[in-house]
């Protein structure tokens, strides 16, 4: 069943309840609940007690292949039943779904046995932060915050990791249109650093224009962010690809910490074109 508006905020509360493990569905709900995005359709297996939560974003054209669906079960054989038997997921088209990398390995294993393609588009460590007061002291003084808007939708597609792919360019719309961002401005009022948030409510995106690196403003950046995300009552946390070996460090020195034993994964399925994205 579908969920209303007033049961995503009764389904809020619940996911509560399982962090970390539900903290990707969690966020997606919390920014749902609170600002304005692209249409989703929250989906469960039954009501008020659901064992699984999808968030399914409405796919209407190319540059929607950067839509993620994310999901969450607390049990897995239910999980594997809708999969395998439900019309939930359409396995004639294209999607990239989000889960835990346990929970994932049911969605290859039933998408094998369907003859449906598969890729790894990226595999993540999920940092949070559990205590705002856990932030170092970052001296900011000399240093110009601001935010992005739509206007900035060109610059920050261009410096993105996946810039060759247009299709980014509706997503990242969106983030800077309805979504907390981030930035710091030289002497002209120009960004050139900064960070945005997905629609999971998870920072990414952080970047720094090479001449202006070794200024420590990416630390800025996610100390003045997670701040700001924690007096809004949103969760603190992101997500970085394991070969990230800098972003590791960086969130980890700021005082995120992480499940050794828990990675987020996304898959694509039935397509071999759509690039990993995360960071």
């Amino acid at each position: 069943m579908e969920l209303t508006a007033e049961q995503l905020k009764m389904a809020e509360i619940q996911l509560k309840r399982y962090l970390p493990r539900s903290q990707q569905v969690y966020g997606y709900l919390v920014l749902r609940n609170r600002v304005r995005s692209d249409p989703v359709r929250v989906v469960v297996d039954r009501w008020p007690e659901f064992n699984v939560i999808v968030c399914k974003s409405q796919y209407e054209q190319k540059g929607d292949l950067f839509k993620d669906t994310p999901v969450f079960a607390i049990d897995e054989a239910i999980l594997e039943e809708i999969i395998r038997n439900s019309n939930v997921f359409d396995w004639t088209q294209f999607i990239c779904i989000g889960t835990n990398l346990g929970q994932m390995e049911i969605f290859k294993a039933v998408a094998s046995e369907k003859g449906v393609s598969s890729r790894q588009l990226a595999l993540c460590h999920m940092m949070i932060l559990e205590d705002v007061s856990n932030l170092p002291s970052i001296d900011s003084s000399g240093i110009s915050l601001s935010s992005l808007d739509e206007s900035h939708v060109g610059l920050v597609n261009q410096m993105w990791k996946f810039a060759e792919n247009k299709d980014a360019v509706r997503m990242i719309r969106n983030m800077l249109a309805n979504f907390p961002s981030c930035c710091v401005l030289d002497a002209e009022g120009k960004p050139v650093s900064w960070i945005l948030i997905y629609a999971s409510c998870a920072m990414g995106m952080l970047y720094t224009q090479p001449e202006h690196r070794g200024k420590g403003y990416a630390k800025v950046l996610v100390s003045t962010m997670a701040k700001r995300l924690h007096a809004q009552g949103y969760p603190v946390y992101c997500f970085i690809e394991e070969e990230n070996e800098t972003s590791y460090k960086l969130f980890t020195n700021l005082g995120f910490t992480q499940d050794p034993l828990h990675r987020e994964a996304w898959f694509g399925f039935n397509d071999f074109e759509t690039p990993r994205r995360r960071n």
